[in-house]
């Protein structure tokens, strides 16, 4: 196990990423996205990418110093192209105009397209909330071309993994009401992190090529796939997301076949923001939604557990902790940093 501050990680994702032909801007929007990840305690899109991005850079499928553009615009809407840039700079500026329009027109909704991966979408609602916004984002459209997840009841892959995220603006808690989650019963990386380190999954968390439920993150790679959340109710979900995130955006159509790769090429990421005093004071709305954490922290825990959480309160707690104690690195992971340093000579870990 290595440790380091977010600080340590920002400052060796943005050497390797300018290393690798990143312009300043690009490097540091994606350095610190994937700090803030591993700081607030999502591991599975922090540090772990930096090695498959340099490689995205290499092989073609991200230009390293495109910047977004907007393909469409009204007062209330845009469509922003990300031009097969790095995800989180474009999903970044598409969020910011997003807000931008929610506090003149009230509610707002942006589609960020023809880009590499969007990352954590919690990091999205949570610059809403910091604004006084409500929001949503949803990201689809892996499916299109690298389908890894069964519907409810089948036995070949037509989906993905589909996240979405919400996030609500409060006091009490010092941090906003936010989920940030798959619509699968877990994440590709985390698949891949069990089979790379022989351990076991939760049975049912991916299926075997027949639809059967397994523990086994070998039956994923032989044919097999993600298992939906929550049964039928959760695949329900997990197809909002795919129709709200792709076919709306349209990114079918916007495809690039040298560009992006099989599993990102027609991703779409549809953020939606909305003023939180629409309908009463912003002090109300506040007083309501502390109301709530504060209802919700005082419910007695069931045995085994600490405390009832609020979502947002992980993130929260684990940032934290962090802080005070460093970031974990598991050795496996760390080894890739280091692969990418070695790339390009960087010996300053």
């Amino acid at each position: 196990m290595v440790t380091r501050t977010a600080e340590q990680l920002h400052a060796i994702v943005k050497k390797v990423l300018m290393a690798a032909g990143a312009d300043e801007w690009n490097a540091e929007g994606v350095a610190e996205h994937l700090a803030a990840s591993n700081l607030c305690g999502v591991d599975s899109h922090g540090i772990w990418h930096l090695i498959g991005y340099v490689k995205g850079v290499q092989s073609g499928d991200i230009v390293p110093d495109a910047h977004p553009e907007i393909l469409q615009e009204t007062a209330s809407s845009a469509l922003v192209s990300g031009n097969w840039g790095f995800g989180q700079p474009a999903g970044r500026e598409a969020m910011q105009i997003c807000i931008d329009k929610a506090k003149t027109q009230n509610i707002a909704i942006a589609g960020v397209v023809q880009k590499h991966h969007l990352g954590r979408l919690g990091h999205y609602v949570d610059m809403a909330a910091a604004e006084g916004l409500i929001s949503f984002v949803f990201a689809g459209g892996q499916s299109e071309l690298a389908p890894t997840a069964m519907p409810f009841g089948g036995s070949r892959p037509v989906l993905n993994t589909n996240p979405l995220a919400a996030g609500f603006p409060t006091t009490a808690a010092g941090h906003p009401v936010m989920f940030d989650f798959a619509t699968s019963c877990t994440s590709g990386v985390k698949v891949v992190n069990a089979k790379a380190r022989g351990e076991k999954l939760p049975q049912g968390y991916v299926v075997d090529k027949h639809g059967v439920p397994t523990d086994d993150p070998e039956e994923f790679f032989d044919d097999g796939g993600h298992a939906p959340f929550g049964d039928h109710k959760g695949y329900a979900i997990m197809m909002m997301v795919e129709y709200i995130s792709r076919i709306f955006l349209g990114t079918n159509a916007l495809k690039d076949d040298k560009r992006g790769g099989d599993i990102l090429r027609c991703e779409g990421g549809t953020m939606i923001a909305l003023k939180a005093d629409l309908f009463q004071e912003m002090g109300d709305f506040l007083s309501w939604s502390d109301e709530m954490s504060q209802r919700v922290h005082a419910v007695p825990p069931a045995p085994g557990v600490d405390r009832v959480l609020m979502p947002g309160d992980p993130e929260a707690n684990a940032r934290e902790t962090r802080r005070r104690d460093g970031i974990p690195i598991e050795d496996d992971i760390w080894a890739t940093v280091v692969e990418a340093c070695e790339m390009f000579g960087i010996a300053d870990l």
